[in-house]
């Protein structure tokens, strides 16, 4: 097989060498301007191993008209994603292995990145008795991940049960933080501005209550946590004390809670509308340091498209949720590097291989070394960019930052040495 020679390239932001991909690994690291090969000038470009998002919603089946597997991980590689976890909230929700299966067999047929289905917790998110957790996890898909993102378990019970459940096969419990009595009607941030805008407020409680009480049945079980979209300063806190114990607790932010905040409600554009909400800009500075000192071990785009009458609304009737697949990289970039509160290794470890160790999928988030998987995505720095929704890959157009010049951009991706990405465009 003919090697492919990325010519220059800087892995983790460091001196350039030449990485050359042969039969799906990295077979060798040279020095500048000495490999051969198919050459792909990556001169003044960032290699990363590939990123692995552990929050994707690809809406696919059920909801076609706002995303497909084929589209949403076409948008996963033009963002350098080589692996993207599949939300079960589809419909019929994915509570089955049959469902899971499909998800997986759609994500290979497609080939764009590997694709991992996420398992329901419940039977049809509805939170009243566990789902087919082991025939999912012993499916082809082999399921590690399960949530019923969306939804709380807000049973105490049922979530100890879950817990308990998947320690048989590794498994981690991915909860999406909602305590659902504290949260009826919540239309953004509860604060000063909420009560301005006459919009009921979500208040921080209902997140960090959740976190606390799973995090106490985790010690008691001695299972894995995962906590999904954490966005309020009192949630930082709750999980360093967790990590302080040495807990399996794990946890993700979003890239638009590092880097929008509650004000946004304040235009009624149901493009900032997201579950959790926008938080105060407070909360955005503790979420930006704790992912820096690793409280918070990745970022997770939850890329949630949606058809355009489901957000074009008014704000109160609009569904939540944004797309984050193709602008991840570049608000990571804004928020954290830019503002030297993390390097490219950290950029690494946040988006790819804390991700990959989290969902367990062995052969992605590896180092950029000699007989590991050739993943890897290739990163212009220097460059600018304005968001333009029309120009997105994905099916929705519900990007927050449209219009919006960003820093930089996606040049390469590979999967297993082949190229997905070429030139910012799919290969």
């Amino acid at each position: 097989m003919t090697a492919t020679v990325l010519r220059a390239a800087r892995p983790y932001g460091g001196d350039p060498v030449d990485l050359v991909l042969r039969d799906g690994v990295v077979a060798e690291v040279l020095p500048a301007g000495t490999g051969s090969g198919s050459v792909v000038d990556a001169d003044g470009l960032v290699a990363l191993p590939g990123l692995v998002d552990l929050h994707t919603h690809l809406r696919e089946p059920g909801r076609e008209d706002a995303e497909t597997v084929e589209t949403g991980t076409r948008a996963a590689a033009l963002g350098g994603f080589t692996a993207v976890h599949a939300m079960a909230n589809t419909d019929p929700v994915a509570d089955t292995a049959g469902v899971v299966e499909q998800v997986w067999r759609l994500g290979r047929e497609a080939g764009h990145c590997d694709v991992a289905p996420v398992g329901a917790v419940t039977v049809g998110l509805r939170g009243e008795r566990l789902a087919e957790l082991g025939a999912m996890a012993e499916s082809a898909a082999r399921v590690r991940v399960f949530s019923d993102d969306g939804h709380c378990v807000s049973d105490a019970v049922l979530m100890r049960r879950a817990l308990e459940y998947v320690k048989a096969f590794d498994g981690v419990i991915a909860q999406h933080a909602q305590e659902p009595r504290l949260t009826e009607g919540a239309q953004m941030n509860e604060g000063a501005l909420s009560g301005v805008l006459g919009l009921k407020g979500w208040p921080s409680v209902a997140e960090e209550s959740v976190i606390a009480r799973d995090i106490l049945l985790t010690a008691h079980v001695g299972s894995r946590l995962h906590v999904c979209h954490v966005s309020t300063a009192g949630s930082v806190e709750i999980l360093r004390l967790a990590k302080e114990r040495g807990l399996a607790v794990t946890a993700e932010v979003t890239p638009h809670h590092l880097l929008l905040d509650e004000e946004l409600a304040a235009t009624y554009d149901a493009v900032y509308k997201v579950n959790p909400p926008l938080r105060s800009k407070a909360d955005v500075e503790a979420l930006r340091q704790g992912v820096a000192d690793g409280t918070i071990d990745a970022i997770a785009t939850d890329h949630a498209p949606h058809a355009g009458e489901d957000k074009e609304g008014e704000w109160a009737h609009a569904l939540p949720g944004m797309l984050g697949l193709e602008t991840a990289l570049s608000v990571a970039q804004l928020a954290l590097v830019d503002t030297g509160l993390l390097d490219w290794a950290g950029v690494a470890e946040r988006l790819s291989v804390a991700p990959a160790r989290i969902g367990r999928l062995a052969g992605q988030g590896r180092p950029l070394s000699v007989g590991e998987p050739a993943n890897v995505v290739l990163v212009d720095p220097a460059a600018r960019w304005t968001v333009d929704p029309a120009a997105l890959a994905s099916k929705s157009r519900n990007t927050p930052y449209a219009g919006r010049e960003l820093p930089g951009r996606v040049v390469a991706t590979f999967l297993r040495g082949r190229a997905t990405v070429l030139d910012g465009a799919l290969a």
